[in-house]
């Protein structure tokens, strides 16, 4: 079984946002896979399917992005779920608009929201799906910078690493973290 989730903050008022990537792919992979987001619970919201064969919840933490891994850790310790089988998909905005990394393993960065999830799951160990959104030209604006909505222009830019972010997420579960990194990467 793997968990995937979407870093953000509770929709709508926070959706087409850079800090908001994360739930943007859950949003696709839920409607690419028929997957429905119906249920509350672990201080979130999730749905199950199927995807590449292999039993999956989809997740958006609504704890608000600081506190993202309570809600993580609720859902690993209830289904006991192996932490390399946890994907976290999330903004970084030291990737330049519209690239899209993964990683095995890494530490929170500047990211708040995985300073949260490596904190509640004690560990560094697990699959990060990072979708780069740019730094502002001002630092004493990142926080504005993350949580205003982009216009249309910028995210039609952002939809192709959304894409990508899923497509990302499938092929670690169909090929295994290390494939999914040499394909997705270069």
């Amino acid at each position: 079984m793997y968990l995937i989730v979407g870093l953000g903050n509770p929709e709508p008022e926070y959706s087409q946002t850079r800090h908001n990537m994360g739930f943007d792919t859950i949003n696709l992979l839920a409607e690419k896979h028929g997957i429905a987001l119906d249920k509350k619970g672990f201080e979130g919201i999730y749905g199950s399917g199927t995807i590449e064969g292999e039993k999956v919840i989809l997740l958006k933490p609504q704890t608000f992005m600081n506190e993202s891994g309570r809600s993580i850790v609720q859902v690993r310790d209830f289904y006991k779920i192996d932490n390399k089988n946890i994907i976290v998909i999330y903004d970084d905005i030291d990737l330049d608009v519209g690239t899209v990394r993964l990683r095995k393993k890494g530490g929170p960065g500047t990211h708040n929201g995985m300073k949260s999830v490596i904190s509640q799951l004690g560990t560094i160990e697990f699959p990060h799906i990072r979708i780069g959104t740019g730094q502002p030209e001002f630092k004493e604006i990142l926080i504005s910078y993350v949580i205003c909505k982009v216009n249309e222009e910028e995210y039609k830019k952002l939809i192709p690493a959304i894409e990508k972010a899923a497509l990302s997420a499938e092929t670690i579960i169909k090929e295994g973290i290390d494939n999914a990194m040499n394909k997705m990467n270069s």
